[in-house]
């Protein structure tokens, strides 16, 4: 596994726009989400990763919840698939199909969106707001080992919450925890 420096997108700045594949066969691009949506989570994911399969459910419910009030989530996959052909986009696709995804999952292939943002590990939000600035990064909420009933932070939603009501997002940035991405170097 390599691990190299990625850039880093901090909290207050613009989130790095982007052009990718989804496995919808569409090219999906942020600005058109932040034209349609008031609010846009992005999530660093991957097929493999075990903490991914324990937040499914739970990434699931909060599409659904906030998804009326003009958010989305946006799944973005970034790890290197020359190295796990796991993360193939054939492989994308049908992850998505088998956890019946209620959200776009993207393919970045070349990893430059994901270095920009400066992901690190799976999974990892990102919430930016309609101007395309980041507002909260990190972990979705305190409990990745156990199931979603012994969560006592839902940093996430409680982001999503906060930004719809123009409230300051405390805490703005948590340490994601998760297996770590691989990129290429």
């Amino acid at each position: 596994m390599t691990i190299v420096d990625t850039i880093d997108t901090p909290i207050g700045s613009y989130a790095p726009d982007f052009e990718l594949p989804g496995i919808d066969n569409q090219v999906h691009h942020l600005r058109r989400y932040l034209e349609k949506f008031r609010v846009v989570g992005v999530i660093a994911m991957c097929n493999h990763c075990p903490y991914v399969d324990l937040y499914l459910d739970r990434l699931k419910n909060i599409q659904a919840e906030f998804c009326e009030q003009g958010f989305t989530l946006i799944g973005m996959n970034g790890n290197d698939a020359n190295t796990n052909p796991q993360e193939s986009f054939e492989n994308m696709k049908a992850f998505a199909k088998t956890h019946t995804l209620n959200f776009p999952y993207l393919w970045d292939s070349t990893q430059d969106v994901t270095r920009s943002f400066g992901a690190n590990k799976t999974p990892m939000a990102f919430l930016i707001d309609r101007d395309g600035v980041v507002r909260y990064k990190g972990q979705i909420d305190n409990n990745p080992h156990n199931s979603p009933e012994v969560v006592v932070e839902n940093y996430l939603t409680h982001a999503i919450s906060s930004l719809f009501k123009g409230q300051e997002i405390y805490p703005s940035q948590t340490e994601a925890v998760g297996t770590s991405l691989t990129l290429r170097k």
